[in-house]
């Protein structure tokens, strides 16, 4: 990014953050492009796409990560457009822009990109009109992995200033994470995903390691699980509604599926972080 774009994202950040200055409503304004770290203090500084929700006061908020694949405009689009309109400050972060990267569905998930989500909650908590008390990660496939990583007990988590206050994971891989969960998570996944396996995530939810072994239980927060029968991964997206194809596993966009995945999370966010209960 050139110095004067990366001013020109810095100034917008300025602004949208400015105590005197209130965010326009949702649906006159697209989504501020912005940076969440000026380029003077990190040599590759995030962004990310902001909405304001039409709503005064101290609002709750929500941090919106993208699969291996990127496409972090076409989330904005499908999921931060929705969550604005039911009351929620959103932030699609780029993971994959400012750091070259194309896609990471082969070589799995960049080691410099595990502390992404705790970027963008910080970026959030600096915002005068957002209540620090009350943000949520939400994450797509490879993004649901790492929402569920943010929030379970770890290094990652204990060492990060700011916290989430609740974790949804749309199709995550469930290997891998250990289950001490420390705030509110609700998984979605379909019963025939053949990328993320439901199997995976039962485990997880039940308290069994990748094995199947049971671990200690009573730690931490249970995880809420839902798996939805006859979808595949990537049922929330619209342009799979010709099924396809990525290396080797089918991409199904189920309608049905979506929209009770859109009253679940609805139901969710509202339970964990507060907001407007809105049907739409």
């Amino acid at each position: 990014m050139t110095n004067c774009a990366g001013l020109a994202t810095l100034l917008t950040v300025l602004l949208v953050g400015s105590a005197g200055g209130k965010p326009a409503a949702a649906a006159e304004i697209p989504a501020a492009l912005v940076e969440l770290e000026s380029p003077l203090t990190n040599t590759q500084p995030l962004q990310g796409l902001l909405r304001w929700p039409e709503r005064p006061g101290l609002l709750p908020a929500v941090v919106l990560l993208h699969g291996c694949s990127g496409l972090w405009r076409e989330l904005d689009e499908r999921w931060g457009k929705r969550l604005a309109a039911w009351g929620y400050v959103t932030l699609t972060v780029d993971r994959f822009g400012p750091r070259g990267i194309s896609n990471t569905c082969i070589g799995g998930v960049p080691a410099a990109t595990i502390h992404d989500a705790y970027r963008a909650l910080s970026f959030l908590t600096r915002q005068s009109q957002v209540d620090p008390e009350h943000i949520a990660v939400v994450g797509f496939s490879q993004g649901g992995w790492l929402a569920l990583l943010s929030v379970e007990r770890g290094a990652i988590e204990r060492y990060a200033t700011e916290k989430f206050r609740a974790a949804v994971a749309f199709y995550p891989r469930c290997l891998g994470i250990k289950g001490n969960m420390t705030v509110p998570t609700l998984i979605m996944v379909g019963e025939l995903d053949d990328w993320t396996p439901a199997q995976e995530c039962r485990n997880l939810a039940e308290g069994r390691d990748d094995d199947g072994i049971s671990r200690q239980q009573g730690l931490g927060y249970p995880i809420q699980l839902i798996v939805y029968p006859g979808a595949y991964h990537g049922f929330d997206v619209p342009q799979y509604r010709t099924p396809g194809r990525l290396l080797g596993h089918l991409l199904e966009f189920n309608e049905q599926v979506r929209d009770q995945s859109i009253d679940a999370l609805r139901k969710f966010l509202y339970a964990t972080i507060g907001g407007q209960e809105k049907t739409q």
